[in-house]
């Protein structure tokens, strides 16, 4: 990714820190830094909030508390909304000035966009817990013309068919409790009881026992896609687990490295991070530790 990225012809990032993106410039790079929410965002009309919304689709405000870290950082609304001024031709519809000085405005646009979704935005996004926008399939609502939960069975990628051979694992990557998406803030996960590390796979007693594997054993997973490139990760610390024969697990984006580019949902293009095919290599034979 790092060749890739650095053989771009333009590159723009904007940023609220400095990360290890910004070590790998396109031919032509922008590094533009931004405020971050927990900065005071003082535009025109004010001191401005933001919005976030939670994993339970409840949207609430943000609003800035310490100084920023320079007077001359922009926010992300004002970068984006500078740049676009400055590359558009004028129109009375697009108040680029007036949406920068009063974050309102632009939130009186969601909301006539999706009334329903969106209504009395600026005030209930100030009640405690903000305010629910709500989840149809949450709540058992179905929007189809079943009205029904409608099913259906992939035709090009069918995650059963990598376990039939002997010896192959399906390999479904997963997350720990502290982590968002590939960023990772520590190492306690608490869903599974792996405390300090992350590498290690997991596997339930008796996949253990048929490999001639043991609790604790140094592994190397293999992937075996099929298309004659070798990719590995080395270093894993085996775990019993609770889960069904022939699935093993293990974190992303460690395992990244062992799902072939080529291996997706035929129309989403999704990677197929669910369902890896991998070979298990003990790294120093077995030591029967118990398990």
């Amino acid at each position: 990714m790092e060749k890739a990225w650095a053989a771009q012809d333009l590159a723009v990032i904007v940023s609220t820190k400095l990360n290890r993106s910004h070590l790998f410039p396109a031919k032509n790079a922008y590094i533009l830094p931004c405020l971050s929410r927990t900065e005071i965002d003082r535009q025109a009309t004010g001191n401005q909030a933001v919005t976030t919304e939670d994993s339970f689709s409840h949207i609430s405000a943000s609003v800035g508390k310490r100084t920023p870290a320079s007077k001359e950082l922009k926010s992300e609304l004002a970068i984006v909304a500078g740049i676009a001024k400055a590359t558009l031709s004028p129109h009375p519809k697009l108040k680029w000035d007036e949406w920068t000085g009063d974050y309102s405005l632009v939130r009186e646009l969601i909301e006539y966009s999706y009334p329903k979704d969106f209504k009395d935005y600026n005030a209930r996004m100030f009640q405690p817990g903000g305010f629910y926008r709500g989840n149809a399939a949450h709540e058992r609502v179905w929007k189809t013309p079943e009205k029904k939960a409608v099913f259906t069975t992939p035709s090009q990628l069918n995650a059963l068919s990598f376990a039939e051979a002997d010896g192959r694992f399906r390999l479904v990557t997963i997350r720990s409790n502290d982590q968002f998406n590939t960023t990772i803030y520590g190492y306690s996960d608490r869903f599974r009881g792996i405390e300090g590390t992350r590498d290690v796979v997991l596997m339930c007693e008796d996949d253990i026992h048929a490999a001639g594997l043991s609790n604790g054993q140094s592994v190397t997973l293999v992937s075996d896609f099929g298309d004659g490139k070798r990719r590995e990760l080395a270093g894993l610390s085996v775990r019993k687990h609770d889960l069904p024969r022939g699935t093993i697990a293990a974190y992303y984006p460690e395992c990244n490295v062992l799902n072939a580019i080529d291996h997706h949902d035929a129309l989403s293009k999704t990677p197929a991070s669910k369902a890896i095919p991998v070979r298990i290599e003990a790294a120093v034979a077995p030591e029967r530790l118990g398990v």
